[in-house]
């Protein structure tokens, strides 16, 4: 059984970090897909970020490339959301996500991942 906790949402400035977390209460093999979703009032869950648990490919949306990092630390079963340079439009509540025997194709679609946490807040000020 999977349970996912995210942690380290907070208000910042815009042009400013952070770092969010997931914590698997099981165990992630290397057959898990790990996913970061958004989303923000009165839109539709959004992709965020993708990694591969065995092999750490990872797949980002156009929105975040070069500002978001997707990672993860294989003995505390966690994974990672660094980001960088944020933007008021970054605001939302972000979500982890987990998968089993995703294909990778598939990873940004929500509908594919089986296993959620409650969501953490994000808000940047202009």
């Amino acid at each position: 059984q999977v349970q996912l906790v995210e942690s380290g949402g907070g208000l910042v400035q815009a042009g400013g970090s952070l770092r969010l977390s997931c914590l698997s209460s099981g165990r992630i093999g290397r057959d898990f897909t790990m996913g970061w979703f958004r989303q923000a009032p009165g839109t539709e869950r959004e992709f965020v970020a993708a990694i591969r648990w065995g092999g750490g490919a990872t797949l980002y949306a156009d929105s975040v490339k070069g500002r978001f990092t997707i990672s993860r630390d294989n003995a505390k079963n966690t994974v990672y959301l660094t980001m960088n340079n944020l933007k008021p439009e970054d605001t939302a509540v972000y979500y982890c996500a987990a998968s089993v025997f995703l294909s990778w194709d598939r990873a940004p679609e929500r509908g594919r991942y089986g296993y959620w946490g409650q969501g953490t807040q994000v808000a940047i000020s202009s």
